[in-house]
């Protein structure tokens, strides 16, 4: 029969040992490295169950990177496309500026001499009426600009400056029914006259002789002559040539070289003196002036003697 009660260590002995023990085990581990082995062992059997305690994180943190509402879904997809539609807005405004940058650099390297002055203006309307070749420019007389000055674009002479306003003015093409440009054939010098024939494409030379050398394509430039336009500037090319003897004159008819139905830039020149808005107009001198000129010169030329 075992007793009731059992009489071991009592606890001041059992804590001594196990100090022992333990101070044993530390000692020995350190010095001899006893049981490397045995704290791999031991390494191995508890790392699944550090893997298991750290599987509720993971799956929390691949829950919240992966599992999106179909709301949230929409409202990206949304937001990309206004994104893309605003990165074409962008792209579209580039492409315009490009092709603006590439008509202006061709504008201002056409061929104009040095000592002419030039400034840019740009197409603000074109006239409506069909028979009408006329066009409204983004510069006026504070600008500089006066009536009867010559413009161009990349190619060659577009027209002239009918009317001038403070910030505005009307220019009156080439081709107008109204207009007439005196030229000459670059290859020989013969003198003609384009007149608009109320077509783009289109300007004809009214009583050109039958003997003048004239051949389809050859170039015509401005001649200088009525002090309107730089002498040497390209006009038209001669398309059609006809001579029919039943007729007294020759039928001549060229194209502009200017771009006229794509106009959007014009190139202003000014001559070494600019006149006015309106050109200077030579009045008649009285005899009574002429007179009174020479008593005034007479009389300053005695104060100077005296």
């Amino acid at each position: 029969m075992n007793p009731i009660f059992k009489h071991g260590p009592s606890p001041q002995h059992r804590l001594l040992l196990v100090l022992f023990c333990s101070a044993s085990l530390i000692f020995f581990d350190h010095k001899m490295n006893s049981f490397e082995n045995v704290r791999g062992f031991l390494q191995s059997m508890v790392s699944p169950l550090q893997y298991l305690a750290t599987t509720p994180k993971q799956m929390m943190n691949w829950a919240a990177e992966n599992i999106v509402t179909r709301r949230q879904l929409i409202n990206e997809n949304q937001q990309y496309k206004i994104a893309e539609l605003s990165f074409h807005q962008q792209l579209l405004e580039l492409e315009i500026i490009k092709k603006e940058n590439e008509r202006l650099r061709l504008l201002l390297a056409s061929p104009l001499r040095g000592e002419v002055k030039k400034m840019v203006a740009e197409i603000l309307s074109v006239n409506s009426d069909p028979y009408s070749h006329q066009v409204v420019i983004n510069r006026g007389s504070d600008d500089g600009v006066f009536e009867g000055q010559p413009v161009l674009d990349d190619e060659g002479i577009v027209g002239q400056v009918l009317h001038v306003g403070i910030n505005s003015s009307r220019v009156i093409l080439i081709t107008d029914v109204t207009h007439a440009v005196p030229v000459r054939v670059s290859r020989n010098g013969v003198r003609l006259v384009a007149s608009g024939a109320g077509q783009i494409d289109r300007l004809t030379h009214n009583f050109v002789p039958h003997s003048y050398d004239i051949r389809s394509g050859d170039l015509l430039v401005t001649s200088g002559l009525g002090n309107k336009y730089p002498e040497g500037y390209p006009v038209a090319r001669v398309t059609t040539v006809v001579h029919n003897d039943a007729n007294a004159f020759a039928m001549v008819r060229s194209e502009p070289v200017a771009k006229i139905e794509r106009l959007r830039y014009l190139l202003l020149l000014w001559p070494e003196k600019s006149p006015g808005i309106f050109a200077p107009s030579q009045k008649p001198v009285s005899p009574k002036q002429t007179k009174n000129d020479k008593s005034e010169n007479k009389k300053g030329s005695t104060n100077a003697d005296s």
